[in-house]
């Protein structure tokens, strides 16, 4: 069977931005009807990690790389227990899954989380426009098909991103342990790495949950620490009363500056534990010391990121998943930038002059990759021990 012929018996769908653009191709996942911000990734691989990011809530993510799906998807690679992402668009679906860690097809396991998916339109036009005009509201639909001027107002008319509160949709339900180590294809990768034992006299870690990615808690664990994962709606007092010896504020989707629990929270734990924070976790950070966020041109999302270290003067490639950056302008004076992102030159790091806190906008703990960046854990580690300062 060819893609060819794979693709000509899928039913027709729609792509409409808020500019009045229109794409049509080929459905694939789900039927109907999602709207979202239409933003775009760079990464080769880790499509499955990128479909169950809860950070890609309330978006339509378009794939630049051409050729998706050709690995499949399977249990282990989850970042969280399902898809959060609003749409997915690629160039061509892989009509097989070669690999023998597959268990399923990406156009049956997108069917299954009901996420609507595009394929066989020009991406890279898609992709250029995005870049020239920046992030825009969007839709994929196979329902509405012969009023392309309708479905564009209906676009228009839509929520933005701006100004809401989209953690609320992927919080944890409740406080849970976490007791899962990296995987064994993470010691394969790293063979330096040795997996640090747990029990109830190991120092204990709270992360807060924002929409956290499944492989930071591995990381966590992976340290040798008791995790404990709490709602990111806790307050300092109910964070405290866990008697962390650390706390770690995750990823998570959408504009930060609505997050006045989260903010509040942080605020009140800095100077009483060390604290790590990584991307949203970053820039609530920020916030809470004081600094202002602003909304990017159409966002940082790929897994070929550039970032300078400025402490040690070196470069790391990074993954990075963010619509929203910390401004330098009127940066808090107690506040010290770490990392830069090179393709721009906004902030990628932050560091407490006073308090034992660190943060950075990108994602240390990357799976697939890549892992230039996972000493940060280990500086974790040290601000915990009181070994030294963060970065």
């Amino acid at each position: 069977m060819t893609t060819n012929t794979f693709m000509e018996e899928r039913c027709t769908a729609k792509l409409a931005l808020e500019d009045g653009s229109v794409f049509e191709g080929q459905a694939f996942g789900a039927k109907g009807t999602a709207f979202g911000e239409v933003v775009f990734n760079t990464s080769m691989t880790g499509y499955q990690e990128i479909l169950t990011d809860p950070s890609y809530c309330g978006q339509i993510v378009t794939m630049t790389y051409p050729e998706i799906g050709n690995y499949g998807v399977n249990e282990e690679d989850l970042e969280s227990d399902r898809p959060h992402l609003s749409g997915f668009i690629v160039r061509n679906l892989s009509p097989i899954a070669s690999n023998f860690r597959s268990s399923g097809q990406l156009d049956e396991y997108l069917a299954r989380h009901k996420i609507v998916g595009l394929a066989n339109i020009d991406t890279r036009s898609l992709v250029r426009r995005i870049r020239s005009e920046g992030a825009m509201k969007g839709v994929i639909t196979t329902e509405i098909l012969d009023d392309d001027q309708k479905l564009v107002q209906q676009v228009r008319d839509s929520e933005g991103l701006v100004g809401q509160d989209l953690v609320r949709r992927v919080l944890p339900a409740q406080p849970m342990n976490w007791e899962s180590q990296l995987s064994q294809w993470w010691d394969l990768r790293d063979g330096q790495r040795q997996a640090m034992s747990v029990d109830e006299n190991s120092k204990h870690l709270v992360a807060l949950d924002y929409g956290m990615k499944w492989n930071i808690a591995r990381h966590l664990y992976s340290l040798g620490y008791r995790v404990t994962i709490l709602p990111g709606t806790a307050t300092a007092e109910e964070v405290l009363a866990a008697k962390p010896d650390g706390v770690f504020l995750s990823n998570g989707p959408g504009d930060p500056e609505p997050l006045d629990y989260a903010i509040k929270t942080i605020q009140d734990l800095l100077g009483q534990v060390p604290i790590f924070g990584i991307c949203l976790g970053h820039q609530l950070f920020g916030l809470a010391c004081g600094a202002k966020t602003f909304k990017l041109k159409f966002g940082h999302r790929g897994a070929n990121q550039p970032v300078k270290n400025e402490v040690t003067g070196k470069i790391e490639i990074t993954s990075q998943n963010h619509g929203f950056a910390v401004s330098e302008e009127g940066l808090p004076a107690e506040l010290d930038i770490t990392h830069r992102n090179l393709n721009d030159n906004t902030v990628a790091g932050l560091r407490h002059k006073t308090h034992s806190a660190f943060s950075v906008q990108y994602h240390p703990e990357a799976s697939a990759g890549p892992h230039d960046s996972q000493y940060l854990f280990n500086q974790f580690r040290s601000l915990i021990e009181g070994e030294g300062v963060a970065v």
